[in-house]
């Protein structure tokens, strides 16, 4: 299945039980307007609804840029922009898998350059994968804005000093592939987009061949515990093991193993033993 929005700013194709996401403005930098944001809404709507989607690629189009951030002339307050207007962080922000409360994993194949709010998608993320060309870097501040949301994401991945280093410095400062791969930004680095787009790929196979609701508790489980102190992470998790129980996927993974065959799994989150 392959679905294409009337302005071709993102594409969505699945196959494979795979949902490949291609952020498609490659003569503007992949740069985020209006339609993308939109469209990236639908399509996040899409990854949730659609039962045959078990793991989600998001790359951009071409090999210089991933993602450059907004687009300039769309920065203007309200619909007028972006598709950002005055109101609850919930409501108006819906770009990335947790803006839309996706818990299927996603993988981000960073193809080029990423910049400002590029780095939702990769923050965001489950798995990042980049070759050595890819580079980061934001400028926020350059253009009068206020680098916070993907910055606090940028912190949590990686040390606070380099998030800070990224964003206060702006425009004069890119972080190269290995740099952000020694600091946890990116966890897997291939020599070149070819080798990377090939990992990314055969790392969503691999996901997409495990049971669905095992897969997104426990992303659940281990999203939720950045929120949480160790204890109360820990109880959570068990709340997330024992759910797991009354699934049908809990007897059949060990069945299949004991008679030597491949699992046949249950994507319905709601269905019981």
């Amino acid at each position: 299945m392959s679905v294409s929005y009337a302005t071709e700013a993102v594409l969505l194709d699945v196959s494979d039980g795979i949902a490949t996401i291609t952020l498609n403005r490659p003569s503007e930098g992949n740069a985020i307007t209006r339609d993308l944001t939109l469209g990236m809404q639908a399509i996040w709507a899409e990854v949730k609804r659609n039962p045959d989607i078990r793991v989600a690629i998001v790359t951009g189009a071409g090999e210089r840029h991933f993602c450059t951030g907004a687009s300039a002339g769309g920065l203007k307050g309200g619909d007028e922009g972006l598709g950002l207007a005055n109101g609850p962080l919930n409501e108006v922000v819906r770009l990335s898998p947790h803006h839309n409360d996706v818990w299927k994993p996603v993988i981000c194949i960073v193809n080029g350059l990423c910049n400002g709010g590029g780095l939702h998608f990769v923050v965001d993320s489950d798995i990042v994968v980049a070759p050595q060309t890819a580079a980061f870097m934001d400028t926020h501040v350059n253009l009068g804005q206020v680098g916070a949301l993907e910055n606090i994401g940028l912190a949590r991945r990686m040390t606070l000093g380099s998030a800070l280093l990224l964003t206060l410095v702006g425009r004069d400062y890119r972080m190269s592939a290995e740099r952000a791969h020694q600091l946890g930004l990116v966890d897997i680095l291939e020599p070149t987009l070819a080798e990377a787009v090939a990992t990314g790929r055969k790392l969503a196979a691999s996901i997409a061949r495990n049971s669905p609701q095992a897969v997104t508790l426990s992303k659940q489980a281990l999203w939720a515990s950045m929120e949480l102190g160790y204890k109360q992470a820990q109880e959570l998790g068990w709340q997330f093991v024992k759910q797991q129980w009354n699934h049908p996927d809990f007897d059949e993974g060990p069945r299949a193993f004991m008679e030597k065959r491949q699992p046949e799994w249950n994507p319905d989150p709601n269905a019981r033993r």
